[in-house]
């Protein structure tokens, strides 16, 4: 492919991603795939050179755009090479006068005022860059230090005790500790949840929101001796824990639930857990690194919808805890509303709880009144 036909092929992937954001359809990982599999002529620099094309586009433009063409332009707006390919054969049409072009940004405008007073506009772009490839070593099974010479390039994480840096798109599916189940593909603050739960001893843990699994297995192999249920209501999530446990040699009940009847259906964890682990659904504005297309599908109708729903959440995980026992609530979120804001609210349902700090030694306090 030319470099022309290969814009040309980000424009129609965008158009595609763009549809199925408006449909709440698969993300756009999953559609350059299914592009290319109906194009074999293209190669694999050129199937890379298009997927970087489409995400550097996607990074881009904050609000979510009318076509793939207006983003196009907004990228060939502050790059003259791509601004050269419009008009050349197999590339996209000449520009034409006057014609529409996103507008680029970091946070879409309806956005800001939900973001937490601690996010400044400056650190706004580190939102979206590219995100390294982050290891869980599964504490019960090697050491860190250990493995670290199995990963060239990789260095230890600055927070957790149990994960490893590795640069960018760092492939180790393919890698005999992965397939021996000595190391997970976990973000450093997704394991981070799992260390705040302090899983110790012979404790009875439930991981209310699982789904597939990934801090059941940090929690598991954080305290091996502990009862650990993983429970979702989501069949097709959950039903990824199980070959993930069994090739880390883990042991974890999983229950699928059935909302509204989560209490009835967890009816013998009434009172007895003594970690409960709310990793709640949200908005994933702290994972624009990751899918930066996130900025593009939610809308203020349903942040208010996930809003309601963590509420829901943390009432049902306050009924499992044990007296004197812990629950730990987390967002991958930057929006205050669903972090201080939600734990204020609970605090001022629930006059008998009352807040912890963390034992992770990093990170900014949102608000001083929790």
């Amino acid at each position: 492919m030319t470099p022309a036909a290969r814009l040309q092929a980000a424009i129609e992937i965008l158009d595609q991603v763009i549809g199925s954001v408006r449909e709440d359809g698969p993300p756009a990982d999953t559609l350059v795939t299914r592009y290319f599999k109906t194009r074999r002529y293209a190669g694999s620099k050129d199937r890379r050179a298009v997927r970087e094309l489409v995400f550097r586009a996607i990074r881009t433009v904050a609000e979510r755009p009318e076509s793939g063409r207006e983003v196009a332009l907004a990228l060939a707006t502050a790059d003259p090479a791509l601004a050269n390919l419009f008009g050349e054969p197999r590339g996209p049409v000449p520009v034409a006068e006057g014609e529409l072009v996103a507008k680029p940004g970091a946070v879409p405008g309806w956005l800001i005022p939900e973001l937490s007073p601690l996010v400044e506009p400056a650190e706004w772009p580190a939102l979206l860059e590219r995100a390294p490839v982050d290891l869980r070593v599964n504490a019960a099974r090697a050491k860190r230090d250990d493995l670290l010479a199995d990963f060239p390039g990789g260095e230890p994480t600055s927070l957790s005790p149990w994960g490893i840096r590795l640069p960018a798109d760092t492939r180790i599916d393919d890698h005999p500790a992965f397939a021996k189940g000595l190391v997970e593909v976990q973000d450093e603050g997704s394991q981070l949840i799992a260390a705040a739960c302090r899983a110790e001893g012979e404790q009875h843990i439930l991981d209310l929101c699982a789904g597939a699994g990934g801090k059941s297995l940090a929690l598991a192999a954080a305290s091996p001796t502990s009862v650990i249920l993983a429970t979702d209501s989501n069949r097709s999530r959950l039903s990824k824990l199980a070959p993930r446990a069994e090739r880390a040699k883990a042991r974890i009940e999983t229950r699928l639930l059935n909302p509204p009847n989560e209490l009835q259906e967890l009816a013998d964890w009434r009172a007895k857990a003594d970690v409960v682990l709310v990793d709640a659904p949200c908005s994933g504005s702290g994972t624009w690194r990751r899918n930066p297309e996130g900025r593009w599908r939610l809308t203020p109708v349903r942040l208010d919808r996930l809003i309601g729903l963590q509420k829901q959440l943390l009432d049902i995980a306050s009924e499992l805890v044990r007296p004197g026992g812990a629950l730990v609530y987390a967002v991958c979120s930057l929006l205050s509303r669903e972090g201080a804001g939600q734990i204020q609210d609970f605090l001022s349902r629930r006059s008998s709880w009352s807040v912890e700090e963390t034992p992770i030694a990093a990170g900014r306090f949102d608000d001083a009144d929790l």
